[in-house]
């Protein structure tokens, strides 16, 4: 044999060797879980262009380089042993979402967002112990949230939002010791508020159902509590003072509830110096304007606009040199507002119009839209009883 085809035929069994290590990279069962979450989808919403359309399984999905097959959607761990993330192209793919997603035990993360993925999310997602981020958003998933997510232990970041989840939320929430990120809104979420996760940094549940007072027990112990989105619910009651006392809260929104009061403390040490941003409009919130607001050293934005305020404006409101935006329109409040307020230099935007104040001038863009006439005032007050009827 000369030198040549002895070079060849090594050539070619080290060729047959690699292919048939190649061909069978991707665990079995992953290749099973792959083709039923594609068996799943209605093949008339799988575009010629889109990443299922290149899941051909007579290729390994782990296999590289994904020259034609596997194109995108799919990353396998360095190995390329096991799928560790689905990503999915917003491509209006439409279907169930498979309970076999629960055989990629080795999945980090699953993104369908911006999709229409329908009915309830499968309880067998609680096998997916390594998942940390879960992203549905813009789907039309339906049911309840199964209490099987809960156990999912490493998960950070949980994205079901603009779906049509109905229910109650799972008492067990705060079993989700690692989530950093929860957004459910835009559901049809009903009840209140379980124990919610203790690292949560963001909770938004913004336009849903959720009803009743919101506890402190609902938020013991979240002292990383960046930012609360409830606004477009129907929580009612008091807003007690430890609410704006968490630790590290900086943004809240709770605009379009039915709140009927409001108790502010003064900051203190670790408590509530990182305040920045609050809305509490389109409330039914009786009372005073909370003078002790002015005490947030950062706090910038404050709107209680459309409630039911009485009284003067707080002094303390012209005094505060972070405040930038006040909205404080559509209320019964009246007196003379705070000369800091309507000075050039004080740099606020906001509307202070549609109450009962006097020396508000129309020339000044913080008093617009004009005040209520005084019959309305009068009414309101019940006759100088000074307190606005309901």
């Amino acid at each position: 044999m000369s030198h040549l085809n002895f070079l060849l035929l090594l050539l070619l069994q080290f060729s047959l060797f690699f292919i048939n290590h190649v061909q069978a990279l991707t665990s079995p069962s992953d290749i099973s879980a792959l083709k039923a979450f594609k068996a799943s989808i209605k093949p008339s919403s799988i575009p010629s262009w889109s990443c299922l359309a290149s899941w051909d399984f007579t290729s390994d999905p782990c296999t590289l380089p994904h020259r034609i097959h596997f194109t995108c959607g799919v990353t396998c761990s360095p190995d390329s042993t096991r799928v560790t993330q689905i990503t999915l192209d917003p491509a209006g793919y439409s279907g169930a979402l498979t309970p076999q997603i629960s055989q990629l035990t080795h999945l980090s993360t699953l993104d369908l967002s911006e999709n229409s993925f329908f009915g309830p999310i499968p309880s067998s997602i609680s096998s997916l112990s390594y998942l940390q981020i879960l992203t549905l958003r813009s789907n039309s998933f339906s049911g309840s949230l199964t209490p099987s997510i809960t156990k999912l232990k490493s998960l950070e970041s949980l994205d079901i939002s603009h779906n049509s989840l109905t229910g109650f939320l799972p008492n067990s929430m705060a079993s989700l010791s690692n989530l950093r990120r929860l957004d459910l809104s835009f559901n049809k979420i009903t009840g209140s508020l379980p124990r919610l996760p203790p690292k949560l940094l963001e909770l938004a549940l913004k336009s849903n159902s959720l009803s009743g007072p919101l506890s402190k027990s609902s938020f013991d112990g979240l002292s990383q509590l960046e930012v609360v989105e409830l606004s477009q619910n129907s929580f009612s009651g008091t807003l007690q003072s430890w609410f704006f006392l968490i630790p590290s809260l900086q943004q809240v929104d709770l605009a379009n509830n039915s709140l009927t009061g409001v108790d502010i403390a003064r900051p203190g040490s670790g408590r509530g110096g990182e305040l920045v941003a609050v809305d509490l409009s389109f409330n039914r919130i009786e009372g005073y304007a909370p003078a002790n607001f002015a005490a947030f050293p950062r706090l910038s934005s404050l709107s209680v606009r459309y409630n039911r305020l009485r009284g003067k404006i707080p002094v303390e409101y012209g005094k505060n040199k972070s405040l930038k935006r006040l909205y404080l329109d559509g209320n019964f409040l009246n007196g003379q507002p705070p000369p800091a307020l309507l000075t050039g230099s004080s740099g606020i935007s906001g509307s202070l119009g549609d109450n009962c104040l006097q020396g508000c001038p129309s020339s000044a863009k913080l008093c617009l839209p004009s005040q209520k006439s005084n019959a309305i005032c009068k009414q309101a007050y019940g006759g100088g009883r000074g307190r606005p009827r309901s």
